[in-house]
């Protein structure tokens, strides 16, 4: 039985919505949980519609023996921040072709993505705020990284970072939890891709 009775949407934005919940609490008693959402409709909410589905990709990639990032100006933090190259899906985009574009827009390489399978089914971001959930591909980039392609509104540096570098990152910067997240794994592993599988991860080392 669904405890969210009714959704009142609160703003009207392209990339970004409020929406008040009227629940029903465990004691059963009712109140208001506030959501922000990447739906522009209430019948979009996961909430509403019950679908777990991705709002965006996330790229975790090597180029030879490091990891590709990106130093990105956030507003809501008014400050740089450590990222993985990351983007919104468009209509009717697979994964494979938004973490394809998104490479290239925002670090003006190319991406080779692996076969993750489960590994990139999507998860879900910060429930406690809003039902964005994200997908990570795998893979591999080439070519010379720039941020010539990036958006106007858009203010990214790409980093190119060794395990050393990774450490001193995790330990002084402003980071992403996702992103912190792929870099513990990344300092500590001895392959960071290896547990797609030998045939997967490996592949192209």
């Amino acid at each position: 039985m669904s405890r969210v009775i009714d959704v009142k949407k609160q703003t009207d934005n392209r990339f970004l919505n409020m929406y008040d919940l009227s629940v029903t609490y465990r004691n059963g008693r009712q109140g208001s949980y506030f959501v922000a959402s990447r739906s522009e409709t209430i019948e979009g909410l996961t909430a509403v519609e019950h679908k777990l589905r991705p709002a965006g990709v996330m790229l975790f990639g090597l180029l030879g023996d490091r990891v590709v990032l990106e130093k990105q100006f956030r507003y809501p933090l008014d400050a740089y921040v450590y990222e993985l190259p990351a983007g919104l899906l468009e209509e009717g985009e697979s994964l494979i072709d938004a973490a394809k574009r998104e490479a290239f827009e925002e670090t003006g390489l190319s991406f080779e993505p692996l076969n993750p399978g489960a590994f990139s089914r999507p998860f879900y971001m910060s429930p406690g705020m809003t039902d964005e959930a994200c997908a990570t591909v795998f893979g591999y980039f080439s070519g010379e990284p720039t941020s010539i392609h990036e958006e106007p509104d858009e203010d990214i540096q790409v980093v190119l970072a060794d395990r050393e570098e990774c450490l001193r990152i995790l330990n002084e910067e402003l980071v992403s939890i996702t992103c912190a997240y792929q870099l513990m794994h990344f300092v500590g592993a001895d392959h960071p891709l290896a547990f797609l599988g030998e045939d997967r991860g490996a592949a192209q080392k």
